[in-house]
Formats: C-alpha cells, structure tokens, sequence
C-alpha cells in the first residue's frame, strides 16, 4: 500500500501545484531531505488529499485558512497556485484572508494578501480565478 499511496500522492501533488513544479521538489532533494517529500507525498498527498470524502476544492480552502493562519508564506503561496487550479476563486482567496485577519490577525492576513498577489502576477496564473 505504501508504494500505492507514493505514486497516488503524486499524481495528486502533480495535478494540483502543476507537474513541473511536482517534479521539481523531487528532483531538488537531497539526501538529507529527501525522506521527508517522500513522507509528504505519502501522507500529505497519497492519504489526505487522497481520501474521498472532501473534494479538492474544499481542501484547497482548508489549506489555505490554516496556512494563512499559521504564517507559512512558502506553503501558502503553493496552495494559492493549488487553489486556482482547483478553482477556487481570487474573491474567495480574499474572503478567506479576510477571515483570517479576525481570528489570527492582521499580520497573518497582511502575509497571505501578499503572497496571494505575488501568485496573482505569476504568467500562467495572471487570468485564473
């Protein structure tokens, strides 16, 4: 199953963040990191997102709360790409940045607003959402 959940994991990584991008954190490991994007493959992307019962949508939307939240400005910006293409909307990036400045506050938000606008003008992403 653990061979399953690696190759599952990447195909769902390579379909929401984009395979070159995919493919180029596999190909960036190190010895030293490398067990840990197979880890993240696995579970992060083989067992989670891989799991029927949220659509990807949804999961982009949780993703993107809990990251703004927790002030992870390299995540973030890889869910905002992973949200577009999921279709989530730019209004609905903002509604759920919005959200986030009340209850983790205006720095969180301030963060993830910038992030957000820096994928924004990103070419392959410049019309999305």
């Amino acid at each position: 199953m653990s061979t399953d959940l690696h190759a599952l994991g990447r195909t769902i990584r390579a379909e929401v963040i984009g395979a070159e991008r995919s493919e180029a954190a596999l190909a960036g490991a190190s010895d030293f990191d490398r067990p840990f994007q197979e880890l993240a493959l696995k579970y992060c992307w083989g067992e989670i997102w891989g799991r029927p019962d949220l659509d990807r949508r949804t999961r982009s939307i949780v993703n993107l709360a809990a990251l703004a939240a927790m002030g992870k400005p390299n995540e973030l910006k890889i869910h905002v790409r992973g949200a577009l293409t999921n279709g989530v909307t730019r209004r609905e990036i903002q509604e759920i940045f919005l959200q986030i400045c009340i209850y983790a506050g205006v720095p969180a938000a301030g963060e993830a607003f910038k992030m957000a606008r820096e994928v924004f003008a990103e070419p392959e992403f410049a019309d999305k959402g």
